[in-house]
């Protein structure tokens, strides 16, 4: 019996592993380790030791996790050859390697000049499960980025970007400026977040990187493609408010080919939380299918997708909608189809060669009592670009024509808006890191269309990364918007009574502007902590100003003067074992200053503040708690409106396969029409005042979602 006990013994194996911060090598207190076939776990000791004994000889999988450091898999092969512990770095979350394509370079984006913030992963999936059925809020919960409603009844909106109107801002999908002028309406209602693989923005001006109307700054919607493991996700939503949404999403990639395939149909029934007799959220149904088809050559690779979205919107009188009874009313239909060709091919290791086109057509007729608006815009991007990466220096440049057609079909004796735009542009970006600790980012756009000429539009960012806890980043450029009559101010009027563009005497509008921030991440005790301060300066010149005209018309002219946003933002985020807390804060003093005067522009919140809480246990269970505080706003009417604050909550319960989710949003029912009005006059014709605050108040919403 003791001969056997001791060969036993002998037979029991034991291994350290000493864990690290690969970024200063600092201990990472309270970090543990798990052996996932005996789901044994064991934490570090104060120097960072983890000892696991009276193992048998085998291999073992250890997983390594710390709050605020990636999760680390090490194999280990008992006996060891050495009693010295094994050597194991953590790198920050913050490192996670994200590739942004926004930015034209497709490279890390810790190692980006140019300042970008994503939106992906768990905090996509977290976003996406508030509103499943489309991005605004999504992107409504980012710090400096406001959308702003449109239509009280059809809850039509866009996208402001550091307090400037929605139209400054540039929406591209996977890299296609598919969402400009009149397809630009309706867009952020229309796009489901299932298929997206992130979300980028750069704030500032950027109309280098794909030419007009990225003044305030641009969205790049990136999509999910192939991976060598094969997805197929479901998802249900349903709301108290009537709403239904389903979404289905497969991808798979085989050896020469791959193929991605996206639809949905969403849906809700009228909704009027006021019981004043109008929607806040319309009666609408859409359906959404996407595929897309990959090709995997030694050298070249392709992509070929087309999209299709149709839509049927009716807002306004209650009993109009339900009852077909006399009353305010309107019509939002859309068909928008859209296709896409990339063609990627490697000339060399180092240099490659890009073709990649779209076309878009897209109609929309607007109906309300008396009057209706009805066009259709076909458009298409072309572009060619060769780019070369050496040790230090990456060069991308290339050329692209754009067309932008719109036609009118006339319903009322009046002068319709058709226009005919044709750009054509080329472009030249340089980055170079002569050292690990700095980056230089210039580039340099030259667009021409017929109707306004020239615009030369340089740019340049800088990088330096002073410690490995410290990142200071600098930037600035030039922009320009080819005028158009389909902004926030027309919109509201659903474009009645405004005059065409007048090309002979109004002009692009051009912005300059620039931005420095500041990154620092430390560790306090067992607390991650990440900072991002960021300082922001926008000036537009000549802005499109919708000016009264005799006969009860507007007409767009320039104004005389020029509008500037400035401010800052600041971003907190505080981790501590299964729990994070983002606190972001953002200020925007946003002025007009025409013919000398200076006013403050209208629906821009100078104060806003976002506190999102969340304690997470990996895979298997997720709960958040979530405030936001808007200061008081400007009105058109110059009113003021009242500041307010919306919270909400969510949770979702993970397994393998599943999880079901459910969202509280706006849980103290803040509503406009609860503090404020949202029209005059009789509910017959009523004239809407600015939409500031929510008007669909609390609304609860859940689901399941299925992984297989």
């Amino acid at each position: 019996m003791m001969v056997c006990g001791t060969s036993v013994a002998i037979a029991q194996q034991s291994f350290q592993l000493q864990l690290k911060n690969s970024e200063d090598k600092t201990i990472p207190a309270g970090a543990s380790a798990t052996i996932v076939s005996l789901n044994k776990t064991v934490m570090a000791d104060s120097s960072g030791v983890v000892t696991f004994i009276n193992l048998p000889e085998g291999k073992y999988l250890v997983k390594i996790t710390h709050a605020g450091l990636q999760e680390q898999e090490v194999l280990v092969t008992l006996p060891v050859l050495s009693n010295e512990p094994i050597e194991v770095l953590l790198a920050p979350e913050d490192e996670e390697e994200v590739i942004v394509s926004a930015t034209r370079t497709s490279r890390s984006i810790a190692d980006i000049p140019t300042r970008v913030e994503t939106i992906s992963g768990e905090e996509l999936a977290e976003k996406g499960n508030m509103k499943p059925g489309e991005i605004r809020m999504l992107l409504n919960e980012t710090t400096g980025i406001q959308a702003q409603q449109t239509s009280a009844t059809s809850n039509n909106s866009s996208i402001r970007i550091q307090g400037l109107d929605g139209r400054y801002t540039q929406i591209l999908k996977d890299g296609f400026p598919l969402y400009a002028g009149f397809s630009g309406g309706l867009s952020l209602m229309q796009v489901t977040p299932l298929d997206l693989k992130q979300v980028e923005v750069i704030k500032g001006s950027s109309s280098t990187l794909y030419g007009g109307g990225a003044i305030a700054g641009l969205i790049n919607l990136v999509s999910k493609v192939p991976v060598a493991k094969k997805e197929i996700s479901f998802l249900a939503n349903g709301t108290s408010a009537g709403g239904l949404d389903l979404s289905a999403f497969y991808s798979e990639k085989f050896k020469k080919i791959g193929m991605t395939v996206f639809g949905s149909r969403n849906s809700s029934r009228p909704y009027d939380p006021a019981d004043i007799g109008l929607t806040a959220i319309p009666e609408f149904t859409r359906y959404s299918i996407n595929p897309r088809l990959f090709v995997y050559g030694e050298k070249t690779t392709a992509n070929i997708g087309v999209n299709y979205i149709t839509e049927k919107r009716t807002g306004g009188s209650m009993d109009y909608i339900k009852h077909g009874a006399p009353g305010y009313f309107e019509k939002n239909n859309t068909d928008r189809f859209t296709t896409q060709l990339d063609i990627l091919h490697h000339l060399s290791e180092n240099s490659v060669l890009n073709f990649k086109t779209s076309f878009s057509d897209f109609r929309r007729t607007i109906n309300i009592p008396n009057y209706m608006f009805e066009g259709k815009q076909r458009s298409s991007y072309s572009e060619i670009n060769y780019s070369m990466n050496q040790k230090k220096l990456f060069w991308i440049a290339g050329a692209n024509f754009l067309t932008d057609i719109f036609k009118e079909t006339p319903h009322v004796a009046a002068m319709l808006r058709n226009y005919d735009y044709k750009t054509a542009g080329a472009f030249v970006q340089n980055t170079w890191n002569p050292s690990p600790g700095f980056s230089l980012e210039t580039g340099l756009r030259s667009d021409y269309t017929k109707q306004y000429g020239f615009s030369l539009l340089p740019r340049i960012s800088a990088m330096i990364k002073a410690s490995p806890k410290l990142t200071l980043r600098l930037g600035g450029g030039l922009g320009y918007k080819t005028p158009t009559v389909f902004t926030e101010d027309a919109e509201k009027d659903h474009f009645r009574n405004i005059l065409p563009i007048n090309d002979q005497v109004v002009e692009n509008e051009r912005s300059a502007g620039g931005n420095f921030d500041i990154n620092f991440r430390t560790r306090i005790g067992g607390v991650a902590i990440a900072i991002n301060q960021l300082f922001f300066y926008t000036q537009l010149k000549k802005p499109l100003v919708l000016t009264p005209t005799s006969g009860g018309q507007s007409a767009f002219v320039n104004a005389e003067g020029h509008i500037d946003t400035r401010g800052w933002e600041t971003n907190l985020r505080f981790t501590y074992q299964d729990f994070k807390l983002f606190v972001g804060y953002t200020y925007a003093d946003v002025n007009t200053h025409y013919n000398g005067n200076k006013s403050w522009f209208p629906l821009t919140a100078r104060h806003r503040l976002n506190n999102v809480l969340i304690y997470e246990i990996e895979h298997r269970f997720k709960i958040g708690l979530e405030a936001y505080y808007f200061s008081p706003q400007k009105l058109n009417d110059n009113a003021r409106g009242k500041s307010y604050w919306l919270t909400g909550a969510m949770a979702e319960k993970l397994w393998k396969k599943f999880s079901l989710f459910v969202n509280f949003e706006n849980i103290f029912d803040t509503r406009q029409t609860k503090f404020d009005t949202i029209y005059t006059g009789n509910i017959g014709s009523p004239v809407f005042r600015d939409i500031y605050a929510p008007v669909d108040g609390f609304v609860v919403n859940g689901g399941l979602k299925i992984r297989l």
